[in-house]
């Protein structure tokens, strides 16, 4: 018998154990569950919004084969999405597998690997899908998963759970329409990060708009609404021009050295090549390159090839007009690279990549790409010298930048300041030496640096004060900035060295670099310059996360004794509401019925998200009171907007109806609805249009959001304490003085105070008050709470002790930090140029057009 340390074992296997108990078979998508960053990347942000890359991408090639037009994608409250395409829709009829059984072709398609219309070149024959994993992926990573395809005259939907259908495929109804509709939730134990952004989503829909000429591709996002229209926020992306249009988009606010961008674009070789670039007055360099509408952000052959060209061309070029007479040696790369902002996309049969995530085009298509780029761009300098000179005059002054900035340099070097000997002397460096445990904080003044100084932890937490404002980069040359002291000091004090020959992120002394300046006019400037350094100069630090921005708290609140500092006004106001509910008791309904202590305490907490999720369920209706009645008639399933006959209504609509009739009248509808058949799905529907001429629909489509799911949930909790009036009866002085005096405890969320209070409070002298509605009740009671405390708004870091600096704002175990990410590109671009670039008339429309949103003005 088998031992396991000295003792016997009874049979189950342990570490030196290898047999063929341990060999494990993965079927169907449980593979793709058990390893997902094989598939899509990672778990984290970027597999998260590879999900919606997937899913776009087969619409996408829907287009590409000539058959879809518009692409529809929305954010969903609950960061689920739904894609919709006007494509041909997946095929519904049976497919035979190799074992016999009989499946629809959708099911295969969601839920079997390497199955897909990829394989066949008839079908498509340019595609971003290869593999035939990546929408059955999306299905076997989303805890929700719907389909709903219009195709052949009717409308087919199946539904799916992390991989396997939870329905068979059904025809709902009869449709004219034709496409797709995915919508799917991503699995929240699978993913670390579950909260799409909108600017990387953005980035990646206005690309595939641009690179595919006159496809129109609509982004919503119904988390975020405008508050002047109530509307969601919505961008459109549709380029007839395509890449030359992107190139525009990218140099807006600058200046150019030729006005229209120049484009090449032919077939070679079977290769699809499209080539747009166009040169401005800055000094670094734009490059987008893609292969077959994949952003192949880690480069590859296509972009090699067109580097090597561009620089061979320039040079040969220049060399033929007599323009180097005074240089030394030929243009490097990187000299004519600068200002330069270029978009290379190729579109190839059967690419090869490096990975599922496609992040480098391996194919062998370099000599093709370079040929090109040299016959093309060759030819057009010859033929417009008034644009090659200019050209070739940029990257000629930036070889002198160049070599003055290496002389610079070098004799900076000399002096100790960039080769590492010697440290900035007003840095306060920590005594660890792993990058990985330390962090450098850049400190708006020295006397707030001063102030760090003395509240950080020496042993993980270094302190560079910085005097002033620091030098713009956006509008310096490299040699210039080099010789900017509180740059130099930052390019000392974080190891690195700058440029890009000498750039080195491995020698990078501190992982977590953050600015810590004040919540004021001039702390957000000064920390718009650190940002622009970082971002043009310094971009690695960007990408690989150790940008961090400090978030001091905004408030203190202060009763008697107590303290207690508040990061943002939601907490506040979560504060204030627990000190006033301790304060009174709450009759409600016609029967006042009483609610005190912690029943409702609870119950205005519950309040509050109820009445958070039924202000976006209202976006929709524009009527709160309309909203209210909705909720209380209790949608939760289909079947609510269903009828076993097709003459029949269902019961729940017609009792809605009756009840909203009454209203009608008291905000004087134009119309209200009988109730409605839609075909395509076979539910009935309500609708009424309100004074302003809107038709606002009650149907499945609003009860099956996530807003509404998450509203009723909230009103099934409380809807027996949700009837009015709300009459508020204050408790004795002495209870209030009671409850005052355990404020300390009240915010530790302790519930000492709550089991020394009374059981009945006595009723206060001060009169009651009554409020006829949810809301108005929930708005009086945060009012009263916030009139308990004397609130203190911070500005400065200057107003703050070392230890009050340290215990909010530096003590890793209490403080906020955000990192900075870098997730759209083109729009970083445009933002950077247009606040902090030369063109003054650009910043000037850009403050006019986003003054009304501003919030916090510092005046």
């Amino acid at each position: 018998m088998a031992t396991k340390n000295g003792t016997p074992d009874d049979g189950a296997p342990n570490n030196g154990s290898y047999t063929s108990e341990n060999i494990k078979i993965l079927e169907g998508l449980e593979a793709v569950r058990l390893r997902p960053a094989m598939y899509i990347g990672s778990t984290g942000e970027i597999g998260l919004h590879h999900l919606v890359y997937e899913v776009v991408d087969n619409s996408v090639d829907e287009a590409l084969a000539g058959y879809a037009n518009t692409i529809d994608v929305t954010i969903h409250f609950d960061n689920s999405i739904t894609v919709v395409d006007d494509g041909r829709g997946i095929p519904v009829d049976m497919k035979t597998l190799p074992n016999g059984e009989q499946m629809p072709a959708v099911q295969v398609v969601l839920t079997k690997l390497h199955a897909g219309g990829k394989f066949d070149s008839s079908t498509y024959k340019v595609s971003g899908g290869l593999h035939g994993v990546g929408v059955s992926c999306v299905n076997a990573l989303s805890q929700e998963f719907n389909v709903e395809i219009w195709r052949d005259g009717y409308t087919w939907e199946q539904d799916y759970s992390c991989g396997d259908p939870t329905t068979l495929l059904r025809q709902t109804g009869t449709s004219k329409r034709r496409g797709t509709r995915i919508h799917f939730l991503p699995d929240k134990t699978i993913f670390s990060v579950t909260e799409y952004n909108y600017d990387t989503l953005a980035q990646r829909l206005r690309e595939l708009a641009f690179l595919n000429k006159g496809l129109q591709i609509m982004l919503t996002d119904e988390r975020t609404v405008d508050a002047k229209t109530g509307e969601a926020k919505r961008a459109e992306f549709r380029y007839a021009g395509g890449i030359a249009e992107f190139i525009k988009h990218l140099n807006k606010g600058k200046a150019v050295l030729h006005d229209k961008p120049i484009t090449m674009e032919a077939s070679r070789d079977g290769v699809e090549i499209d080539i747009a670039l166009q040169y401005n007055d800055s000094y670094s360099d734009t490059i987008f390159s893609f292969a077959n509408n994949i952003n192949t952000v880690d480069g590859g052959t296509h972009l090699s090839g067109f580097r090597s060209a561009l620089t061979r061309t320039i040079n040969a070029i220049g060399q033929s007009m007599g323009l180097f007479k005074d240089l030394k040696e030929n243009l490097s790369g990187d000299d004519v690279r600068e200002g330069l902002v270029a978009v290379v996309s190729v579109k190839l049969s059967q690419p090869q990549f490096e990975g599922q995530t496609k992040g480098k085009l391996n194919s062998d298509i370099a000599g093709s790409v370079q040929a090109f780029v040299n016959e093309r761009l060759g030819a057009f300098l010859e033929q417009n010298p008034p644009v090659a000179r200019k050209i070739i005059g940029k990257a000629i002054d930036a070889a002198r930048a160049r070599e003055a900035a290496r002389k610079a340099r070098d004799l900076t070097r000399r002096k100790g300041a960039l080769d590492g000997g010697g440290l900035p002397g007003k840095l306060a460096d920590c005594s660890e030496r792993d990058p990985a445990r330390c962090e450098l904080y850049l400190v708006e003044g020295e006397s707030a640096g001063g102030t760090a100084k003395q509240g950080r932890d020496r042993k993980f937490q270094a302190i560079l004060p910085l005097k002033g404002k620091i030098l713009n980069v956006e509008k310096a040359r490299y040699d210039k900035m080099l010789g900017h002291e509180e740059i130099r000091a930052m390019i000392t004090a974080l190891g690195t060295g700058i440029g890009k020959d000498d750039f080195d992120l491995v020698k990078l002394r501190y992982h977590r670099i953050i600015l810590m300046t004040d919540a004021d006019v001039d702390g957000s400037h000064i920390r718009t310059l650190l940002l622009t350094f970082f971002f043009r100069h310094m971009t690695e630090l960007i990408k690989h996360g150790y940008v961090y921005i400090a978030q001091p708290p905004l408030f203190k609140i202060k009763k008697g004794r107590f303290e207690q500092y508040i990061k943002d006004e939601r907490e506040l106001n979560k504060v204030a509401v627990k000190r006033a509910s301790d304060g009174f008791v709450v009759r409600h309904g016609d029967a006042a019925v009483a609610i005190e202590g912690e029943t409702l305490t609870r119950f205005i907490s519950t309040l509050e998200d109820y009445l958070g999720f039924m202000g976006k369920v209202d976006k929709r209706i524009r009527n709160e009171r309309v909203t209210e009645v909705i909720a209380k008639a209790e949608f939760t399933k289909r079947t609510d907007f269903m009828s076993s006959e097709e003459s029949e209504v269902p019961q729940k609509l017609v009792e809605l109806r009756a009840a909203l009739v009454p209203l009608s009248e008291e905000f004087q509808f134009r119309a209200l609805s009988e109730l409605e058949r839609d075909e395509e799905h076979q539910t009935w529907s309500l609708s009424f249009t309100d004074q302003q001429g809107a038709v606002r629909k009650i149907d499945w489509a609003l009860a099956s959001s996530a807003e509404f799911k998450q509203m009723m949930a909230k009103f099934v909790q409380i809807k027996d304490q949700l009837e009015p009036p709300f009459l508020i009866e204050y408790q004795s002085k002495a209870d209030d003085t009671a409850a005052a005096d355990g404020d300390e405890s009240e915010a530790s969320e302790s519930t000492e105070v709550q089991a020394k209070a009374p059981k009945k409070a006595a009723r206060a002298t001060r009169e009651p008050v009554e409020k006829q509605s949810a809301r108005e009740f929930f708005e009086y009671v945060v009012e009263q709470g916030k009139k308990a405390y004397d609130v203190q708004r911070y500005k400065g870091l200057g107003e703050m002790t070392a230890p009050q600096l340290w215990e909010t704002t530096m003590d890793p175990a209490a403080r906020t930090l955000l990192q900075v990410k870098l997730e759209d590109i083109a729009e970083t671009e445009s933002i950077f140029t247009t606040l902090m670039g030369e063109d003054v008339e650009s910043r000037r429309k850009f403050i006019e057009d986003n003054a009304l949103d501003v919030k916090n003005l510092d005046i």
